[in-house]
């Protein structure tokens, strides 16, 4: 069999957020790098505004590395939108050779995956990843208009409104250092309710844990906090208990950037954060800046995507899903 663990040798140079209104509201809010009052970031639609929350997060990166549009090789970004609309209509302009990528909610592991690989191979000095989500757009295209009002089940997600930026170069660059990747495999258990994105995701995470786990010889202990996102509260019980079927336990080092993002308790979120911006954000203005100020030593974190289409749903096919792992170390 095939080794699935790619050895990296890159790091996190800099990284940029950009939020909504609920978002900077919630438990994290004072960590992000900027939010907007309205969630519409001075544009008139809401597709635009998550095309402006990339180009924001982007910017705000760089300006963190005192870089310019030069410096970067290659950039890969994705977005939840149809042919990933937000991405390349917030990046127009930059001239940076451009990867459009789509693994729904799991696009922030994949793109520092892919930019990872091409800095430890010494092909770019250095790549960067961005994504986003927003919750007017994701309701829009994958349920209904806002406007309509329909009924939330408990165990559905809030689309986050945000977007996450990362600059990668060589191991050297910066605190953070990217050490092993797992790309994810497609995993189906025949789940077809798009309001349980977590009970849909939680199988494909459980696989590439399992995958690594047992390929590296490590265990949930050796790591300091061990990280999905986004499988929500609903989610994250199943996976729990999916990890103890297979002989692992996670105790209090694992949580989810869908239960981080949001405080249950105050804010009307059901089972907690989804979308592409919520890892993407949560990683950038939480787990990161944690990391570098020495709080956690080892992070494994595991972005996972439901790859279903608007049509898929409608044909009431079920819901594949997929799990990047990423390692990290300050």
């Amino acid at each position: 069999m095939a080794k699935g663990i790619i050895e990296l040798d890159a790091s996190f140079i800099s990284t940029g957020n950009a939020v909504g209104k609920k978002e900077f509201e919630g438990p994290l809010g004072q960590l992000f790098d900027t939010h907007d009052t309205d969630d519409r970031f001075g544009k008139n639609t809401w597709e635009k505004a998550e095309s402006e929350m990339q180009r924001i997060a982007f910017n705000m990166a760089l300006k963190k590395a005192d870089l310019g549009f030069e410096d970067i090789g290659a950039i890969f970004a994705g977005d939840l939108l149809n042919q990933c609309a937000g991405s390349s209509y917030g990046l127009l302009g930059c001239m940076i050779p451009y990867f459009g990528i789509y693994g729904a909610c799991s696009t922030s592991g994949e793109g520092i995956m892919l930019a990872s690989i091409l800095t430890t191979h010494k092909i770019f000095d250095r790549c960067a990843a961005v994504t986003s989500s927003h919750n007017c757009s994701a309701e829009r295209q994958y349920r209904t208009p806002i406007e309509y009002g329909g009924q939330r089940t408990p165990t559905s997600q809030w689309t986050v409104t945000g977007s996450g930026a990362f600059i990668i170069g060589d191991t050297d660059a910066g605190k953070v250092k990217i050490k092993a990747g797992l790309p994810g495999r497609v995993i189906d258990k025949g789940i077809n309710d798009a309001n349980n994105m977590g009970a849909a995701m939680a199988p494909a995470i459980c696989d590439s844990f399992c995958r690594f786990f047992s390929e590296s010889g490590e265990r949930p202990e050796d790591y300091d906090l061990i990280l999905t996102g986004d499988l929500g509260h609903e989610g994250s019980s199943i996976l729990r208990k999916l990890m103890h079927i297979e002989g692992y336990k996670f105790e209090e080092n694992y949580t989810d950037c869908g239960i981080l993002i949001f405080d249950k308790s105050t804010q009307d979120t059901h089972s907690g954060g989804s979308g592409c911006g919520c890892s993407a954000s949560v990683l950038s203005a939480y787990v990161l800046p944690q990391m570098e100020k020495g709080r956690f030593k080892k992070t494994l974190f595991v972005a996972s995507g439901a790859m279903m289409s608007p049509d898929s749903i409608k044909q009431g096919e079920s819901i594949p899903a997929v799990g990047h792992l990423l390692s990290f170390e300050a």
